[in-house]
């Protein structure tokens, strides 16, 4: 269209320049979408030794020839994602990395539930599985590295809460990572909405035993609906030798295989925690006992990173502020990417060994 001509028209104009800056971006989308799908990359780490096993949950101990004074850490992720984001790859673990400075960390491995799982209440993982893990820590690490630390990430967070509340006294830490507590923060009809929708749907998901990994992905998706056209677009200008071409992928993947939640779970978190805000409100329960952070006396740790999307701030801050000993650390990233992004070394992992390292040395039985 000429110049004068665009001038008389300009409405014609600016439908076809947004019809061309449409298909350029969905071309790029597509571009990147295919290359992510054609790339060679497959994750291939060192297996890291078996601690303990019960039905489909494993704890790995990942550094088992450490010294007797290795301080240990379970590490508790979420039960609706691999708990290999803790071990993405040999050079981005951030529990090789705490092997590294010392620590003896042991890693949680939910997996999908089986036949026993789809049962689990939160409460039945805390005091079954989590508790029976813990003292396999104490077991395996010995008396000489002290009372174990505990590491909840994400949801994982919230468990490790609990089983603060139940063993508190056998602990010399509790560091949560992007664990949210006030679920009604941001988006309060989003949240309520997640409650609700599935009110239809709970005959045939407890007759099933679990919410499939499908219905959770697209929850997430709707916390940020364009975020996959954007990673993806973002994906199409880089060279598959970059190490940012390797990352992605390494991450897509992780990403991609989440696992089912158990239906009495889905209802408590779902229902009870979005839904109702039960945690804010002093109505979440385990064992007919509430989940009260104020009555949770170590030191804690609460990192809340600045531009999480999943976790809002807000969320996590309310957790904070009800703990009785706790330590803030506000990385400028996102909710996964203080994990394994190219900054999470710095802004993350580091600071988290210094304050791992502050704990006080207390000897378990005192």
């Amino acid at each position: 269209m000429l110049e004068s001509e665009r001038l008389k028209h300009p409405e014609a104009a600016f439908r076809t320049a947004l019809g061309l800056e449409i298909k350029r971006r969905l071309a790029e989308f597509h571009d990147g979408l295919v290359r992510y799908r054609k790339a060679a990359y497959r994750r291939d780490v060192p297996a890291a030794a078996i601690a303990w096993q019960e039905g489909t949950t494993t704890l790995y101990d990942y550094a088992p020839d450490a010294p007797g004074h290795a301080r240990p850490v379970l590490l508790v992720p979420s039960l609706i994602n691999r708990a290999y984001i803790l071990d993405l790859a040999a050079d981005n673990s951030l529990a090789r990395f705490l092997a590294a400075q010392g620590f003896r960390p042991f890693l949680v491995d939910w997996a999908a539930p089986g036949e026993i799982e789809r049962g689990f209440g939160l409460t039945h993982y805390i005091d079954s599985r989590l508790a029976a893990m813990l003292a396999c820590v104490e077991k395996t690490a010995g008396a000489r590295g002290g009372k174990p630390a505990v590491l909840g990430y994400c949801m994982g967070g919230l468990l490790a809460l609990g089983l603060a509340m139940r063993c508190q006294a056998r602990l010399s830490g509790l560091a949560l990572l992007a664990t949210p507590w006030d679920f009604h923060t941001e988006r309060v009809d989003l949240a309520q909405g997640i409650g609700e929708a599935f009110e239809p749907w709970w005959p045939w998901i407890d007759k099933v035993g679990e919410l499939p990994v499908d219905v959770l992905q697209g929850l997430f998706t709707a916390l940020d609906p364009f975020l996959a056209a954007r990673k993806f677009r973002a994906l199409a200008g880089v060279s598959e030798d970059n190490p940012k071409f390797k990352a992605f992928v390494a991450l897509e993947d992780w990403l991609n295989d989440g696992v089912a939640l158990a239906a009495p779970v889905a209802r408590e978190t779902l229902v009870g925690w979005y839904g109702e805000n039960n945690p804010m409100r002093g109505r979440w329960t385990l064992g007919g006992r509430a989940v009260l952070p104020q009555a949770i006396d170590l030191p804690s740790l609460c990192v809340i990173p600045a531009q999480d999307r999943i976790v809002p701030p807000a969320s996590a801050t309310a957790l904070a502020d009800r703990l009785a000993q706790c330590d803030r650390l506000t990385p400028p990233l996102g909710h996964i990417g203080m994990v394994v992004g190219g900054r999470g070394r710095a802004e993350l992992w580091t600071p988290l060994a210094a304050w791992l390292a502050r704990l006080p040395a207390t000897k378990r039985g005192r």
